[in-house]
């Protein structure tokens, strides 16, 4: 068995959709004997985790499931490997950098992130 990263991409549309596009990119852990296998392993993860549910507005919010957009075999794991990477570019730097700062602080005040703990 080998490890693959998998991007998975979802759409997201509330009430009638007359709104800025919204997508969600969730990088994924798939074991598998190969990448054809990763591939279909991540579809159906994706197809499984679609969603449609109504928020506090009453709005139809739907999770649609796009398509697995990248798989990467995971040769070994090595401590500080680089998973991911995404550029950014916004208009406000100050407001980015701040976000950032906020999400980070949180990380030891919630339990977010002992999500993905598997022990």
């Amino acid at each position: 068995m080998n490890w693959y990263l998998a991007k998975l991409v979802f759409r997201i549309i509330c009430g009638d959709g007359e709104h800025t596009p919204q997508f969600d990119e969730q990088l994924r852990l798939i074991s598998a004997n190969s990448k054809e296998e990763a591939f279909n392993k991540a579809q159906h993860v994706g197809k499984k985790e679609q969603e449609t549910f109504y928020n506090r507005k009453r709005q139809l919010v739907q999770w649609q499931f796009i398509n697995a957009s990248e798989i990467y075999k995971i040769s070994e794991l090595i401590d500080g490997a680089e998973l991911y990477s995404r550029i950014e570019e916004r208009d406000n730097a100050e407001a980015y950098i701040h976000i950032v700062n906020q999400k980070a602080e949180n990380i030891l005040l919630t339990n977010t992130h002992h999500l993905l703990q598997l022990a």
